[in-house]
């Protein structure tokens, strides 16, 4: 069985809330899910908890959650310049994408839809999935649903 990889980042943790019900959703599915920080995910050998890009880059289907930062953008340490690789290798692919947001309207979420869709990839809904600030147990129970959905392709 093959795993369905879930990377988000995460600064406050509502994040990391989203993408751990997205791998739950993906294991009710009865699929495994790996729900990892993109910093665990090296661009080498495969350590200890870590995953390899080479893996990502096998997969045809996955999971990316950042949240709204600044002036609703990706998280520019981490989350960006792995966006921008992902990009390389995206397209026939198809990606959930999720994130929360704390203002603004969700301008970041977009965005990044339109530059996965540009690069060749499946957005899961035609959109992102995106709560504000921290996910409630309907935010939480829509990232299940996605995973399950991301489960069946």
């Amino acid at each position: 069985m093959d795993k369905i990889y879930v990377v988000y980042w995460s600064q406050s943790g509502n994040t990391q809330a989203m993408a751990e019900a997205v791998g739950n959703g993906i294991a009710a599915a009865c699929r495994e899910a790996a729900v990892v920080s993109v910093g665990e995910v090296s661009k080498g050998e495969i350590s200890k908890g870590e995953i390899c890009m080479d893996e990502l880059k096998k997969a045809k289907c996955f999971a990316l959650g950042c949240p709204a930062m600044g002036a609703e953008v990706l998280e520019e340490m981490e989350m960006e310049p792995f966006v921008v690789e992902v990009e390389g290798f995206a397209a026939g692919k198809s990606i959930a994408l999720f994130g929360s947001y704390g203002w603004g309207d969700g301008q970041w979420m977009r965005d990044w839809v339109e530059r996965m869709e540009r690069a060749g990839a499946v957005v899961l809904n035609g959109e992102g999935l995106i709560c504000q600030d921290a996910p409630d147990g309907d935010a939480l129970a829509e990232c299940e649903a996605l995973g399950r959905q991301l489960a069946g392709i």
